[in-house]
């Protein structure tokens, strides 16, 4: 029998208990029809699904390598994540341990078209994500602009009263007093003795190296707020006078030891490895003489010596320029959009015709009905207990939610992406998002020190005479496209052929 887990979050505290427990039905009506048995539930309740940094999401990816269930369950995609490149990356971690992720609300048919429709389901959950935030941050900061608190942690010395940021005076003081210390010379840790000595605590607690570290660099106190660029000076009263605060600062930043190491993206993670020996070639960096930080691509048997591999390690920046530049030109090439975009309109077509949520709530607003019904006979034969009467209110209330929701299913099969749309969403993500385009039509790519061989995962236009004939690229018909690309690496000028099987 099928087994599978299900993982259900909803993402603010304006959401509720009962958002969870809808989830958790439909995924289970849907195991319950697929014959599929649920071993156990992952909930992250008010976290947000634009990063991975979810404590059951992270023991769920961990709890697959026991390799005991086949499915996650989400009620919708966007529920496990709503980072497209955070998706790829544990889509993949869960299917090398034989997993796969499935949609109680979002049926993808396990064809080149649903592969692509997914991604675009995905792409779509960061759009509205993005969307949303970009909306809040406006509004947050035309009240910025006003002088109003817009959320997040009060720093210490401040109250929030009517939105507006306030000094707690005896709060003030003792920021006052830490920081003109530390100005003259005095070490955290002997003023943290001082501050002890005279009872003083930092919200009920005795003060902490961290917490004053972090006091010391709070531009706040200064009266200066800063947000994505934009610098505000109405939101926080000054408590540290400007001339203190900017001694401070420069104390602080002379303190510092180390830089954080630069995030770099490696764009063929997880998709790329070596001709020669099999194994993965992965992300590397070194330093140059001059002191400047180089990356590559290199081969893990060689590098670790678990091989006897002696392939060559190609620099990041040409080798990803290669793939990207090979892939767009084919997929313009071939027409290979022309399917996408079919394959899509024709998948929106039937999911506009089975809208599995609609009928769910549907379903549900049916057997409420009845169940209120009911009690309205038992009240009627002279049943008024508190009991019967609390679940009434409770099956009322449920009620208006199930119109609301039923409200909103139903606009949405009224809205239809049009083909133009559909290409020109598909265009742009090719386009600004390169992590995009390797992650959903690329299975696998193997690297040789003198030509590459990418295999597609979508399908495309085989011959220009075939308006029908699609398929799986690594096994539809071959064929071979050659050329060469000019290049040096480690002072050596390769001819590097690049093979596309379509």
């Amino acid at each position: 029998m099928k087994t599978a887990v299900i993982y259900a979050r909803y993402s603010s505290d304006s959401q509720t208990e009962q958002s969870i427990d809808g989830q958790l039905r439909v995924c289970e009506e849907y195991a319950q029809k697929n014959n599929i048995l649920i071993l156990n539930t992952y909930i992250d309740r008010a976290m947000t699904g634009t990063n991975d940094n979810r404590p059951d999401f992270q023991r769920m990816i961990k709890d697959s390598s026991r390799k005991e269930w086949n499915y996650v369950i989400c009620y919708k995609f966007d529920r496990f994540s709503r980072n497209k490149y955070e998706t790829a990356i544990h889509k993949k971690a869960l299917k090398d341990n034989g997993v796969k992720v499935v949609s109680a609300t979002e049926f993808v048919p396990d064809t080149p078209e649903g592969i692509i429709f997914e991604s675009m389901l995905e792409g779509y959950a960061e759009y509205y994500s993005a969307e949303l935030s970009q909306k809040i941050r406006r509004g947050n900061n035309e009240s910025r602009r006003k002088g109003n608190l817009t959320g997040g942690k009060i720093p210490y010395g401040y109250k929030n009263v009517d939105k507006k940021a306030v000094i707690i005076p005896e709060e003030a003081d003792i920021v006052r007093y830490i920081y003109e210390r530390y100005s003259i010379g005095v070490y955290v840790k002997d003023i943290i003795s001082e501050l002890n000595e005279k009872g003083l605590l930092h919200k009920g607690k005795p003060f902490v190296p961290n917490t004053v570290y972090s006091m010391l660099g709070n531009e706040r106190y200064s009266g200066i707020y800063r947000h994505n660029g934009e610098v505000f000076d109405n939101i926080y009263p000054q408590i540290v006078p400007q001339e203190t605060f900017d001694k401070v600062r420069a104390k602080v930043n002379a303190n510092k030891f180390g830089k954080r190491s630069e995030h770099i993206t490696y764009l063929l993670k997880d998709k790329i490895k070596c001709g020669y020996c099999g194994k993965s070639i992965i992300g590397d960096n070194g330093t140059a003489h001059n002191g400047e930080r180089k990356y590559y691509y290199t081969c893990q048997g060689h590098k670790k010596k678990t091989t006897n591999c002696h392939k060559q390690s190609i620099r990041k920046d040409i080798l990803e320029k290669i793939v990207l530049d090979s892939i767009t030109e084919q997929i313009k090439k071939n027409n290979s959009l022309d399917f996408i975009v079919k394959g899509l309109m024709r998948e929106q077509e039937r999911q506009s015709q089975a809208n599995i949520v609609l009928n769910l709530l549907v379903k549900e607003q049916r057997t409420t009905e009845n169940s209120i019904a009911n009690i309205m006979k038992a009240i009627e034969n002279g049943g008024t207990s508190n009991t019967i009467m609390k679940r009434l209110r409770e099956l009322e209330i449920r009620q208006e939610e199930l119109e609301r929701q039923i409200l909103i299913e139903k606009s949405k099969t009224t809205v239809q992406l049009t083909e133009k749309q559909i290409r020109e969403f598909y265009m742009q993500a090719l386009s600004l998002e390169p992590k995009l385009l390797i992650n959903y039509l690329i299975k696998q790519i193997t690297l040789y020190d003198d030509k590459i061989e990418i295999q597609f995962n979508a399908p495309i236009k085989v011959s220009p005479d075939d308006e029908s004939h699609r398929g799986f690229l690594f096994y539809s018909k071959t064929v071979k496209l050659s050329y060469k690309v000019p290049f040096r690496t480690n002072l050596i000028k390769y001819e590097f052929e690049i093979e596309m099987y379509v």
